[in-house]
């Protein structure tokens, strides 16, 4: 009888103690914009919930970030697989995140701070003032921005004869961008670099 009495106990607290809302989560944290230094003022968050064994992804709140780019949602416990934050702000990267349900607790603050960077673009401004079909222009990234689909490749660069052209490539602002070039079968060896200004296009000259 002992027995039966605790086993419906048991089978009543998992019941309950996973009823839709018992309890809530709060996620909050501050978003910074790394290139001035400061919190992400204007930029929207938005907080969608994945239910489980489903792609759909469910508007749970949408906010607009104060000065300090702090941000907080409250929201209640759920079988829900999984939340994802994105942050979106004009000119700058954008943020998106993955925070499984098991990672959070209830009753307790799930602090989850993100950085993001305003945009800037490099234009490698490449000439050949005096150009032979036999010319060969070779350079590769040192430094910027890699990984991202407008990101300019890692790998070496060839270029032959008459050259007059422009690449861009974008970077985070207030960085460096630096390539080193050579001329083949020349001494014509350099870096070249500049620090890339946010939200605008900066220029790195080669002419050879």
């Amino acid at each position: 009888m002992k027995s039966r009495l605790l086993l419906i106990f048991l089978l009543a607290v998992s019941t309950f103690g996973c009823k839709k809302g018992a309890g809530t989560f709060t996620i909050k944290g501050i978003i910074t914009d790394e290139t001035f230094n400061t919190g992400l003022s204007g930029a929207t968050i938005e907080l969608y919930k994945v239910p489980v064994a489903s792609n759909n992804e469910i508007l749970v709140e949408s906010k607009t970030l104060g000065n300090d780019g702090a941000y907080e949602f409250t929201f209640p416990r759920e079988q829900i697989e999984k939340y994802i934050i994105r942050v979106n702000k004009n000119l700058h990267f954008p943020i998106e995140s993955m925070i499984y349900y098991s990672s959070l607790e209830v009753g307790n603050d799930n602090i989850r701070n993100y950085v993001t960077a305003a945009k800037a673009w490099v234009e490698i401004r490449l000439i050949n003032n005096s150009p032979n079909a036999s010319d060969h222009l070779i350079y590769t990234k040192q430094q910027g921005l890699d990984g991202c689909l407008e990101c300019c490749p890692i790998t070496e660069q060839n270029f032959y004869g008459a050259i007059d052209t422009s690449i861009y490539c974008i970077n985070k602002g207030n960085t460096t961008y630096s390539i080193l070039y050579q001329v083949y079968g020349t001494n014509n060896t350099a870096l070249k670099e500049a620090i890339t200004v946010p939200f605008d296009t900066t220029q790195i000259y080669l002419a050879y």
